[in-house]
């Protein structure tokens, strides 16, 4: 160790190199510029610390993780935005109840009517192959235009039950959506009665949740239930690691149509510290029917249970 003398200058830098000797100086010499380095006053206390040069690997992650950190802030954002229509539109759970009735009787309404056009489109079908088999038995040349129709009826047919699929597919994904509301509006409503959040709820939210979402009780809670949500985004993901940070636990981007890609972010909201499960799937029909598919729904409804679990383990 390179000590100073009994006085110190004005400013005075103090820093440690890779052999772990420490030097004092009133300059940093160009060969010591990339180690730690603090500024020191009169009083040799510490008013300023340089870190350590950055490889050029660090820094790319480091912009890697400030953009996430920019997208976990847009989510975020999202959030509150969400949270204040909720509060603004609705006076209370009942009035949401009754808004969602109201949107699902429309969601059944519209099935009715694409199945009611598939029921009218077969009978039409029905109708036109008899013809066809008659003409037939008859020994009659089938016209073109029965065989355009009988081609046109069928493709139409095809056509409305697609429709019927993405219906189908709307109202499940609507279904999570009214969940997801309800689950929020009684949350930000109980705490904005109380003030704080019953813990007794937040289990029992936990245990039933379907959103991926987990609400941690405390700070202590929480910096144990994130190296759990680490653990279970690892053993549940089909891809390799990408990012892990205080924040954010993501692995790579999904390369194929079967890949699981999990991420977990660390959010506060309100003084609440929440951490939200996302899973990401290829951009493709197969992947987008993947994430929308039972199997990535038992993963997000397993998430916060799963936690709860592995917490009350350790106790």
């Amino acid at each position: 160790m390179l000590a100073a003398g009994p006085a110190f200058a004005k400013k005075m830098y103090r820093w440690v190199d890779d052999n772990g000797n420490v030097y004092f100086s009133d300059q940093v010499p160009p060969d010591q510029v990339q180690h730690k380095r603090e500024t020191l006053n009169e009083k040799a206390r510490v008013t300023n610390v340089v870190e350590k040069a950055k490889t050029a690997e660090q820094i790319a992650q480091q912009k890697r993780l400030d953009e996430l950190r920019k997208e976990q802030e847009k989510i975020i954002a999202k959030q509150a935005a969400n949270d204040k229509v909720l509060l603004s539109t609705f006076r209370n759970i009942e009035d949401l109840q009754k808004a969602i009735a109201n949107k699902t009787a429309a969601l059944d309404a519209a099935r009715k009517v694409i199945e009611g056009n598939i029921d009218l489109l077969e009978s039409q079908l029905r109708q036109q192959q008899q013809q066809a088999a008659n003409l037939e038995r008859s020994g009659s040349k089938l016209p073109d235009k029965l065989l355009n129709d009988i081609a046109a009826s069928k493709q139409q047919i095809e056509f409305a039950k697609q429709d019927l699929q993405r219906h189908q597919l709307e109202r499940q994904n609507s279904e999570k959506e009214f969940k997801a509301d309800i689950a929020r509006f009684q949350f930000l409503t109980q705490t904005q009665r109380t003030g704080k959040t019953d813990k007794s709820s937040l289990a029992a939210s936990n245990a039933s949740n379907e959103l991926g979402l987990f609400v941690c009780e405390d700070a202590v809670q929480c910096e144990k239930a994130w190296k759990i949500a680490g653990e279970f985004v690892a053993s549940n993901s089909t891809t390799g690691q990408d990012v892990e940070s205080e924040k954010l636990i993501m692995r790579a981007a999904p390369q194929t149509d079967t890949d699981l890609s999990l991420s977990a972010s660390l959010l506060e909201n309100n003084n609440v510290r929440q951490i939200f499960l996302d899973i990401r799937c290829r951009q493709s029909s197969l992947g987008t029917e993947l994430c929308a598919s039972a199997k990535a729904q038992a993963i997000r409804e397993a998430f916060a249970p799963y936690i709860q679990s592995q917490l009350a383990a350790q106790q």
